[in-house]
């Protein structure tokens, strides 16, 4: 079976430099005539184009300029996130201070509990109820746990 195209009906082929540059003079005028129409056809929109060009112009701007005003404040990292970024970096900064301050609390506290004895001999006191010979110590009784009522029936 033999599947190879024996002539190519449509292809022009041009065996000297001299014809292809005749064959394109040849169609010159026809792509003259279709450049003139098109011309013609789109003359009164380039017109109306160049009439209205500052007011395209200037709408333009304002569309770009309202655009980034959303981006700016509204976007992933607009000043709308960026309060909320703030506001919350605050809050760690004081949480931080406040976990400094007990850690250093705690760190005197043992530094006190490993040097001073008085240190030593109040939280014996505090903590385990010690007393020295003598001394009583008197204890509260731990309150009972008030339970909170099931349902609203319970509480009137």
């Amino acid at each position: 079976m033999d599947l190879r195209v024996k002539q190519f009906s449509k292809i022009r082929t041009f065996h000297r430099p001299g014809d292809r540059i005749r064959a394109l003079m040849d169609r010159a005028p026809q792509a003259e005539e279709l450049a003139e129409r098109t011309a013609e056809k789109f003359r009164p929109a380039l017109s109306w184009f160049f009439a209205a060009r500052r007011r395209l112009a200037t709408a333009g701007v304002c569309i770009l300029t309202a655009w980034m005003f959303v981006h700016i404040v509204f976007g992933s990292n607009g000043m709308v996130m960026y309060r909320q970024k703030h506001a919350e970096y605050q809050a760690l900064e004081k949480d931080l201070t406040r976990v400094q301050k007990e850690n250093q609390q705690y760190t005197e506290q043992i530094k006190e509990l490993k040097t001073d004895p008085a240190a030593i001999e109040r939280e014996a006191r505090e903590q385990l109820h010690y007393a020295r010979p003598g001394e009583m110590v008197y204890v509260a009784p731990a309150g009972a746990a008030v339970q909170a009522p099931e349902n609203k029936a319970a509480q009137k």
